[in-house]
């Protein structure tokens, strides 16, 4: 167990804040006039998947989280239930809610390992990929003359998920996505 001071909180660390962990999403140390300086956070409880604000001070610190991962299977949805197994066990399944496994599991393909987090033995979310190669299923097609202004169009995924694409990508195209900003990185083939 580590302590880290108010300055050492930033970026993707985890730690415990009233017993629950929690990831540090945003991180800005300032200093207001002629005060002491702050640490304003914010920060993703890994257990209920709810953000808050919190500005830690100068004199505090906080116990940095042991966060354990286990490699799994991501199978199917239905139903808001998410349904994983272990990755060599496809026979010991189990299903968490939409909130657990958060916005970036609309990307989700079935049969991507992702890891799952752990937090003293207890299951609290996952850590995925942040890049995903996703077939369109749907894109509207191209009026000649609409590309000359650029733009983008509205275009379906495989896994259901819609995006912004530029106005060249067409149905049965791959496509790279960044699955943390859910934002269009390129087109990778058909």
């Amino acid at each position: 167990m580590s302590l880290l001071e108010y300055n050492e909180i930033t970026e993707k660390k985890y730690i415990v804040l009233d017993g629950s962990p929690y990831e540090v999403i945003t991180s800005h140390v300032f200093r207001k006039q002629q005060r002491k300086p702050v640490n304003a956070t914010k920060l993703k409880n890994l257990m209920t998947g709810k953000v808050t604000e919190y500005s830690f001070h100068q004199s505090e610190k906080v116990e940095q989280a042991e966060i354990d991962e286990r490699e799994v299977k991501y199978l199917y949805n239905n139903r808001g239930e998410w349904w994983f197994s272990e990755i060599d066990n496809a026979g010991k399944r189990f299903k968490v809610t939409e909130e657990q496994v958060g916005p970036q599991g609309k990307f989700l393909k079935p049969n991507t390992e992702v890891s799952q987090l752990l937090f003293k033995e207890q299951p609290m979310g996952f850590k995925m990929p942040i890049t995903a190669e996703l077939r369109v299923t749907e894109a509207p097609p191209n009026i000649k003359g609409d590309s000359a202004a650029g733009g983008n169009k509205v275009v379906t995924l495989e896994t259901g998920a819609t995006i912004n694409a530029p106005l060249f990508v067409n149905e049965g195209d791959v496509i790279r996505i960044n699955t943390e900003t859910g934002e269009y990185r390129e087109r990778v083939g058909k």
